[in-house]
């Protein structure tokens, strides 16, 4: 269905698919009222959507999982086999399966999602809007499409390039003794980097590694299990009241802020309920700030794709009490260079490394045991 072709210059066009026809109208008319943007086509199925995409080119496509004929994830599919390019932003549902087959759009290049909300009053409300483009936003202006210009690297490769840095490391001396933690904080862009990231890391890292991402609840439960079936170091859901342990990630529970107490003697997730804070929950900020009175004798702080800036005041206020080593995700590598941005104009970064080279970073600078 043709909205209308003749968009002005500074409007972005956006494409909409989904089957439902009240979700297309609302979905188009928050769109339309944002004078950023233009819908500019529909579509109500997968395979309409696939013969608009390879005649013409557009700034954004948001699109539903579940649909007739062809849905979101077999699109997906399709525009990875004929390399049509796209930036793609999931409308994605908070069960289970919904946030499952969210991690599997995120895998096959939809740059970032929307929970679509089941009731009618919150969809036409302007918390709903407000988040809506401010995600649109963010997957527009995207360097990345949903085509990777990276080159495959096999787990089996992966997990050899590991040992052979275990190896290297376990030779060398740490730079820094006592405890230490990795705190690493990522939004837009952030589960498909992670998995550059975390896979890489080995069972042996002598730190355990804390994640705040941005995602609703419901949707980090099945990121962590996606990650950790990737990975030969464990991957976890922070729980309340877990003791961090070396050598085990802790992803962060969506809609809540995670927290590091000592109970004990010893490290301890604790969960806090403020409301939003850079607009998100959970925030990084709430992380690092909670590191202060850790007894870690060094924290190993890393940033990543994502929009906005959370994570700069938490590691700048964390900077005040403890010995900190920045690790920023460069421009180039970055899906959204947001965050990695606004930590780097700080000063306080150390290195600004590629994606494929953050995990080499964090082992060298933690150590194995």
């Amino acid at each position: 269905m043709t909205i209308n072709t003749n968009t002005p210059k500074n409007k972005k066009k956006i494409l909409v698919v989904d089957d439902s026809a009240l979700m297309r109208r609302v979905m188009c008319d928050i769109i339309n009222s944002d004078e950023r943007f233009q819908v500019v086509e529909q579509a109500f199925d997968g395979q309409a959507a696939y013969e608009l995409l390879k005649k013409n080119p557009y700034d954004g496509v948001v699109l539903d999982v579940n649909m007739p004929k062809m849905n979101g994830i077999q699109l997906l599919r399709v525009l990875q086999r004929d390399k049509i390019r796209a930036r793609v932003m999931m409308a994605s549902t908070d069960t289970k399966d919904g946030a499952t087959v969210t991690m599997e759009a995120l895998d096959l290049g939809a740059i970032d999602f929307i929970e679509k909300p089941v009731n009618i009053v919150y969809l036409k409300s302007s918390g709903f809007k407000d988040k809506f483009l401010d995600t649109l936003q963010a997957v527009v202006s995207s360097r990345q499409t949903n085509i990777s210009v990276l080159p495959v690297v096999t787990r089996e490769k992966q997990e050899e390039n590991t040992q052979k840095l275990v190896n290297i490391v376990r030779k060398s001396k740490p730079m820094v003794g006592g405890q230490k933690i990795v705190a690493l904080a990522c939004s837009t862009g952030g589960p498909k980097a992670l998995q550059s990231v975390v896979p890489r890391l080995p069972a042996e890292l002598a730190a355990p590694v804390l994640i705040v991402q941005h995602m609703p609840k419901g949707f980090t439960q099945s990121l962590a299990e996606r990650l950790d079936s990737l990975s030969r170091i464990k991957v976890k859901e922070a729980a309340e009241g877990d003791v961090l342990e070396n050598g085990v990630v802790y992803i962060s529970m969506g809609g809540k802020h995670m927290n590091v107490a000592t109970k004990g003697g010893r490290a301890t997730i604790t969960y806090t309920d403020e409301p939003p804070r850079e607009g998100v929950k959970p925030c990084a900020n709430y992380m690092y700030e909670s590191l202060k009175t850790s007894n870690y004798a060094q924290i190993v702080c890393v940033v990543l794709t994502g929009m906005g800036a959370d994570g700069t005041r938490g590691i700048v206020n964390l900077e005040t009490s403890k010995k900190i080593h920045v690790i920023a995700q460069d421009e180039a590598s970055s899906t959204v260079y947001g965050m990695p941005k606004a930590i780097a104009a700080t000063g306080l970064v150390n290195q600004v490394v590629s994606l494929d080279n953050v995990a080499q970073e964090i082992i060298m600078n933690v150590g194995v045991r």
